[in-house]
């Protein structure tokens, strides 16, 4: 099978080897306490809890009204503590619920559900009730992507199994050990959005190892005529969306569209694997496996763990930094904790953070691993160009950015950028590529909100002044 791939793109060091031979373990938080964030993608949500009050594990605990709202469940049965601002991935606060674990056991699950005998309204509505979102780090809520506009004929529903960040193993261990539910979750996301579609499942070639598994899961399953596996080359950011579509497609999608103007959706591993869950045993999201890895780590883990625990109550009886019984810094030692992998993740202060649905590892990396190194001028050579998966002109962005020039800066794509790192990984000058454009398109994004207030107030002063 010949691999696909697109133009760009970096090779970086995977450090796949870390983990990647290391099953996924279920394990507890040792304070047998889950700080859970009120919100983890979609619109927010309120607490539906308090105090004091006793919750069951799968019990809805936060939720909102709104079509973009996804609930929140309690990931063990217990007492809700304290409701409170905590760190959160991207450094961050914001407000957690703080259940103590208790050994009574019990249990809101929702009941089973044959996907394939209730209609598609139903499934989307068992998809919100179990409270599930993106799992490869987006957290969009999954009820909303599989319900398209009616406009959107979705031809091709993709598996994104590139998982290209270094380090992070736990999509390829899901693979290896529960293929059949993968092929499962797949094959009710193909019933929602159009039971006519093509499933793909798309694999980086590092991974080529796990094609005979899948395919026989596909055939185990009966789902040889509608589901394949898509062989791509190893080489980053090829799980971005717009890469996954055209390397499994050949189709494009538009700037500034979605995966479903080209006619595609696109799931994660974990994601289908969480809808068949809720689906085959009523499982709300409450769990999910990551990867805990980096030059710092003792030996690297691919573990499973209750929503909402804290990072750092992993240590050390789950996993060891090197050198944390050592007063004094060594080569060894963690400068960088990122939650996610080293490209796209977000670098935290410490460790004392919650897992959340789309927290797919925490990777803590020494000195010569990272790239703590100061920025100095832009020297115009071009590197970032030559590697820009997106066929954008990085420098030139930043420099519109630095100028004050958001208009120009929008015209040479800053809206467009994935935020892949590719540009800043490659930059010689060590500029800060990516940290300057996403304040650029915060920048953006302010501007349109103040613009949309403004032309609101319009609106209701013109409403107002035409009833007198």
């Amino acid at each position: 099978m010949r691999a696909k791939t697109f133009k760009g793109g970096i090779h970086p060091k995977e450090y796949k080897e870390l983990s990647n031979q290391c099953p996924i373990t279920p394990v507890f938080p040792a304070s047998k306490t889950v700080t859970i964030p009120v919100t983890m993608g979609g619109a927010p949500n309120q607490p539906v809890v308090g105090v004091g009050e006793e919750v069951s594990k799968g019990q809805i605990i936060a939720n909102g009204e709104g079509f973009m709202n996804c609930p929140v469940h309690s990931s063990v049965s217990g007492k809700v503590k304290k409701i409170q601002n905590c760190l959160v991935t991207a450094n961050g606060t914001a407000p957690c619920i703080i259940i103590e674990a208790d050994d009574a056991g019990r249990e809101t699950l929702l009941p089973v559900l044959d996907p394939f005998e209730c209609s598609k309204e139903d499934c989307l509505k068992r998809i919100r009730e179990a409270g599930i979102v993106g799992m490869g780090g987006a957290s969009f809520p999954a009820h909303v992507k599989l319900n398209p506009p009616a406009d959107k004929i979705i031809d091709y529903v993709l598996i994104n199994a590139a998982e290209c960040e270094p380090y992070l193993t736990c999509d390829e261990r899901t693979m290896l050990e529960q293929p059949s539910k993968v092929v499962d979750g797949l094959a009710i996301v193909i019933h929602i959005v159009n039971k006519n579609a093509k499933g793909i499942i798309v694999l980086e070639d590092n991974k080529e190892y796990l094609l005979p598994e899948l395919e026989k899961a596909i055939t185990d399953a009966g789902k040889a005529d509608s589901i394949s596996v898509c062989l791509v080359k190893t080489k980053y950011p090829q799980g971005a969306e717009k890469f996954i579509v055209s390397a499994a497609t050949g189709r494009e999608i538009p700037s500034a569209k979605l995966p479903a103007d080209a006619g595609c959706v696109i799931s994660n591993v974990g994601t289908v694997c969480a809808i068949s869950d809720a689906f085959r045993f009523g499982m709300p999201l409450i769990e999910r496996s990551l990867t805990i890895s980096g030059g710092a780590v003792e030996k690297p883990v691919n573990i499973r763990v209750p929503v909402g625990t804290i990072v750092s109550d992993l240590m050390p009886d789950v996993f060891k930094l090197k050198d944390s019984e050592t007063a004094e810094a060594t080569a060894d030692s963690a400068v960088k904790i990122i939650s996610g992998g080293p490209m796209m993740g977000f670098a935290m202060v410490s460790a004392d953070f919650p897992v959340a649905k789309g927290t797919s590892g925490v990777t803590f990396l020494t000195k010569k691993e990272t790239f703590l190194e100061e920025e100095s001028q832009c020297i115009s050579c071009g590197s970032c160009v030559g590697k820009c998966a997106m066929r954008l002109s990085p420098a030139l962005i930043v420099r519109e950015l630095k100028a004050g020039n958001i208009e120009k800066a929008k015209s040479f794509g800053l809206m467009d950028c994935i935020e892949c790192g590719c540009c800043a990984f490659v930059c010689p000058a060590k500029v800060n590529l990516i940290q300057r454009i996403r304040l650029g398109k915060g920048i953006v994004r302010q501007m349109m909100a103040e613009e949309k207030a403004k032309a609101a107030a319009k609106a209701a002063a013109e409403k107002a002044e035409g009833g007198k």
